[in-house]
């Protein structure tokens, strides 16, 4: 088997024993532990949880060896989803934070996402910090009475108090409706917390079909929520008689809804959905990466709001949303960052907003989501051979210089009819083209179109 393994500014990821191997693992957590420590040279406390991957006892394990290793306290979190750990940090006033979960890779994946001490993934400039420290070696060791101490705690309570806390969540209203509700949570973490947020929130549990919600890590389809991973819940979600489903991947930090009747919403829309019920008694700008629907911006002007974008990455995301003062946010990919609880991506906050509307105009999802703006993303690529992808991208924005255009993350061009999105990938050599329009057809063929422009 050959080796895979990616390190980029979101962390290290790859299959174990295949690239992700102990020594990796090791070496990378002790090079956070070190950079952990280069701020404050006093012992700090790290919070570390996992998703349900087969391989995630051990690799968390290896972690918090290593940090104790280092003269780092160390909180384990057990399983518990990627935004459960980042309020976690908060909660603890942690120095920072380290999440075992390759996201929506397969079940061999696994990756060390790490956080700093607001709960949030690092800054480029950190994990480059990180990286450079992983990449000498050398790491520093604490003496024999001098080893961190290990506790463990189960955050998931307080993730959700705080939730069904927030201004405007009314559990007792969303019991008045009595939904049922199918969750798949892809046999990991969320299969776990969902439901557990359903019942606060006044769901009863009778109401709440679980599909593949035991946390073995053993992933019953594909964990990326796309329609066709999702064919079992949306059959069930019909036969179930069902108001909605919820899907989340395995870390539970991106959300997908299917509506009533089984009809899947493209997760394009679930931050859309989220921003639309948070307007109706907040106000304040949205932030989201250029990759993301223009549905946003449609739906802010009947509000009368603001849409500010950034490059891609939920960090990006979150450093724009402080600039502009964002009062909530997300990520097309099913992400939705609300500063009220945290800086974030949270699949059950997502999940609190959908459903309190719902309760609140006594609507059904489809109906809801039929009054949204209609459009379809095309997501492409072209191979670019030895070609450079900078030269590449910076003629196509010279080309379209007269256009709505925007060089943060590679090329983005507003056009009256859709939008392209031209980014180089860091792993392979090929550029990733996104394109929107009214129409499937008429997205790809936007997309089509300036893949051939790139390389003519």
């Amino acid at each position: 088997m050959s080796k895979t393994l990616v390190v980029s500014i979101s962390g290290v990821r790859g299959i174990f024993g295949a690239g992700l191997d102990p020594e990796v693992i090791v070496r990378f957590a002790s090079a956070y532990g070190d950079w952990i420590r280069s701020g404050n040279p006093q012992r700090e406390t790290v919070v570390v949880g996992r998703d349900a991957r087969v391989t995630g006892e051990l690799c968390a394990d290896l972690v918090m060896r290593t940090l104790q290793s280092q003269g780092i306290h160390v909180v384990d979190a057990g399983l518990a989803t990627t935004p459960t750990v980042e309020m976690a940090v908060l909660t603890e006033k942690a120095a920072g934070g380290i999440v075992l979960s390759a996201s929506h890779n397969p079940a061999e994946w696994n990756a060390l996402k790490l956080l700093n001490a607001k709960g949030e993934f690092l800054s480029p400039k950190d994990a480059g910090t990180v990286i450079e420290l992983a990449e000498r070696g050398d790491p520093e060791w604490a003496a024999w009475d001098e080893l961190g101490e290990r506790r463990s705690a189960d955050f998931l309570p307080g993730h959700i108090d705080a939730v069904c806390s927030l201004e405007g969540i009314n559990p007792a209203k969303i019991a008045e409706r009595d939904f049922r509700i199918v969750v798949d949570a892809v046999n990991s973490v969320g299969g776990i917390a969902i439901p557990a947020l359903l019942q606060r929130l006044g769901v009863r549990d009778e109401q709440i079909i679980r599909l593949h919600c035991e946390p073995t890590g053993r992933f019953a389809h594909p964990a990326e929520p796309l329609p066709q991973n999702l064919t079992e819940i949306i059959e069930r979600v019909g036969t179930e008689g069902a108001d909605l489903g919820l899907v989340v991947d395995p870390d539970a930090d991106r959300l997908a809804l299917i509506a009533d009747g089984g009809v899947y919403v493209s997760e394009e829309l679930t931050q859309v959905l989220a921003a639309d019920f948070w307007w109706q008694n907040h106000s304040g700008p949205f932030a989201t990466n250029l990759s993301s629907s223009r549905a946003i911006e449609d739906v802010a002007a009947r509000h009368g709001e603001s849409v500010y974008r950034s490059a891609v990455g939920e960090i990006n995301v979150v450093e724009r949303m402080k600039e502009v003062g964002a009062a909530i946010g997300g990520e097309g990919n099913g992400g939705v960052i609300l500063p009220d609880l945290h800086y974030g991506r949270d699949a059950l906050v997502g999940a609190a907003l959908i459903l309190q509307h719902l309760a609140n105009t006594g609507g059904s999802l489809s109906e809801w989501v039929a009054d949204m703006p209609t459009y379809h993303i095309a997501k492409l690529k072209t191979d670019i051979g030895s070609m450079d992808p900078e030269a590449l991208l910076a003629r196509m924005a010279e080309r379209y210089a007269d256009e709505r255009i925007s060089t943060i993350d590679g090329v983005k061009i507003d056009l009256e009819e859709g939008w392209v999105h031209m980014r180089k990938s860091n792993t392979e050599p090929i550029i990733r083209v996104y394109a929107e329009a009214g129409s499937a057809e008429a997205a790809t063929s936007l997309g089509e179109r300036f893949m051939k422009e790139l390389v003519g």
